[in-house]
């Protein structure tokens, strides 16, 4: 079990990260988006919420440049599935679950994004409200082929799983390592979101979304923080 704190603290730059898992009293399912930035472009966003899902909006329409990897939605539900994801591949996933497929054979037809020289892995996640069960993905490149590794995991109280695009500093982030870190997480929704924004590191943070979700009830709560509007 790694202390979720120093996870983040230990990344200079993660990019953009996802955790999914159960809160120690077995109450609620737990979810949380963060988008860290380097450029202007991409430090240029804000998360905003569609209904019940979250897309990514630009702070300012006047200095957005290329919108094809920064505009999407990171969240949405399909049925009784949450999809969690970095990019477009959202709607990919969505797509797939509705016609009866699996989230792996979704991902299947995708690859890393085309941001060269670092071809950003893609990270995506589900989770199943039904038990509280978990997918978690990432797809990245190595020698100009597309990996793809995928994790499973059931829901357990306390435990949750953390991935993101990056690992290491911001002047050479290095694709995400190995499998998802086991993380614990808060049973208070505020705690969690403080405890994850204020460990991202104040340069690059841009926005965090955490929902948690009532298992019983399946009542939501949400938070979301954006950098560029508390800054107003």
């Amino acid at each position: 079990m790694n202390r979720l704190e120093a996870v983040l603290q230990n990344s200079v730059y993660p990019g953009r990260g996802i955790i999914l898992g159960t809160t120690s009293d077995e109450t609620s399912m737990v979810i949380a988006y963060f988008i860290t930035g380097r450029s202007d472009n991409s430090r240029n966003r804000v998360l905003e919420l569609d209904n019940k899902a979250v897309r990514t909006k630009a702070f300012d329409e006047s200095k957005l440049i290329d919108p094809s990897l920064i505009i999407y939605y990171p969240v949405r539900i399909c049925g009784n599935i949450y999809i969690i994801t970095n990019g477009d591949q959202t709607d990919t996933i969505c797509q797939y679950i509705r016609e009866g497929h699996s989230f792996e054979n979704a991902l299947r037809t995708r690859t890393y994004e085309p941001d060269t020289p670092l071809f950003t892995p893609r990270i995506s996640g589900i989770m199943d409200l039904a038990d509280g069960s978990y997918h978690l993905a990432i797809l990245k490149n190595e020698q100009d082929e597309c990996l793809r590794f995928f994790y499973e995991y059931p829901a357990k109280k306390g435990i949750a799983r953390y991935i993101s695009t990056y690992i290491g500093d911001e002047l050479s982030p290095e694709p995400f390592i190995g499998e998802p870190y086991l993380v614990s997480v808060e049973d208070n929704i505020d705690d969690m979101t403080s405890l994850i924004w204020n460990n991202l590191d104040e340069r690059f943070r841009v926005s965090l979304f955490v929902r948690y979700i009532d298992c019983s009830t399946k009542e939501i709560t949400t938070r979301i923080i954006n950098k560029n509007l508390s800054e107003q």
